[in-house]
């Protein structure tokens, strides 16, 4: 009869010392907070805060957004990637000042084997533009079988890619970034560095039903950053991916570290379209070539502009 009771009276002890141990834990997590944006302040500067602060949010009950955004999630993963923005690639931002205020349709080229791409952009929309934006970015379907990565993706603002989402996600009035190459743009070859694959027809139906404007992206210096070499086509069907890359430096110790290569962003000037979503392939065709002419030029000029790879 006594064991229940010295069990009832074990768990009281050590439910007291946790209630008593909280306050010092949580001061603990605070300091660790603290001392983080303290060193987040002095890499990124003083205004790296403030700027976070003014990025509007529409947070639910449960503090994220309906796509399931969090801002503490948010605030460290801008910041790990302001960072390699910043100190890492040392990014040139050009035209930053054509991104509209409201809802816009980023148009991107992709390159470099891990989208780097678009964490650059997303670091260049929060850093320097004015106002300061957290950019949301629609991702394959497939990466929602990733075990982690599908819980990270939603809290840092990544979103399935599915038109119904981005509808909404233009709607709220939110800078979305698009890659219409998808994943035969991010896995070329270095023989075909800056060269655009087919675009998708998707993101131009999308700004015609929405009236949003595109603002093409030129993106140089992600393609060296890791050289495939080749593509193992059947590897990748095998795996379920959509590429397998060769990529020779990922041998050599460090080699599985991005190339510290130069970004360069350019971002061009708004383009509207009008008409009928629905239209033919055909006639939607007409109006991706122009974004896609568009785009490949802007990346020409700035292959043929820089002096160097890494400086």
């Amino acid at each position: 009869m006594s064991r229940p009771n010295e069990t009832t009276r074990a768990l009281a002890k050590i439910g007291g010392f946790a209630r008593s141990a909280a306050p010092f834990v949580r001061g603990l997590f605070g300091a660790a907070e603290q001392t983080l944006d303290d060193w987040l302040a002095s890499r990124l500067g003083e205004d790296f805060n403030e700027r976070l602060a003014r990025v509007p949010l529409a947070l639910g009950p449960a503090g994220v957004d309906p796509f399931g955004l969090d801002p503490q999630w948010a605030k460290y993963a801008i910041a790990s990637v302001a960072f390699l923005h910043r100190h890492y690639f040392r990014s040139d931002v050009f035209g930053i000042e054509n991104v509209p205020k409201g809802r816009v349709l980023l148009v991107a080229n992709h390159s470099g084997q891990v989208p780097m791409d678009g964490a650059m952009i997303g670091a260049a929309l929060f850093m320097d533009a004015d106002p300061p934006r957290i950019m949301r970015a629609m991702v394959e379907k497939w990466t929602q079988t990733l075990p982690f990565i599908s819980l990270f993706f939603a809290r840092v603002g990544q979103v399935v890619g599915v038109p119904e989402n981005a509808e909404r996600l233009l709607e709220q009035g939110e800078a979305l970034l698009v890659f219409p190459e998808g994943a035969k743009g991010i896995s070329k070859t270095f023989d075909q560095r800056y060269k655009l694959v087919d675009f998708g027809l998707g993101f131009m139906r999308l700004a015609m039903q929405t009236g949003t404007p595109i603002v093409p992206v030129a993106v140089i210096g992600g393609e060296e950053q890791y050289i495939s070499v080749a593509n193992m086509t059947g590897i990748a069907k095998l795996l379920r991916v959509p590429a397998f890359p060769v990529i020779p430096q990922l041998l050599i110790p460090g080699g599985q570290l991005p190339l510290p290569t130069k970004y360069r962003l350019y971002f061009g000037e708004p383009m509207v379209f009008t008409g009928d979503p629905d239209d033919d392939d055909s006639v939607i065709e007409e109006k991706v070539w122009l974004v896609k002419a568009t785009l490949q030029s802007m990346v020409n000029r700035g292959v043929k502009a820089r002096k160097g790879i890494f400086f």
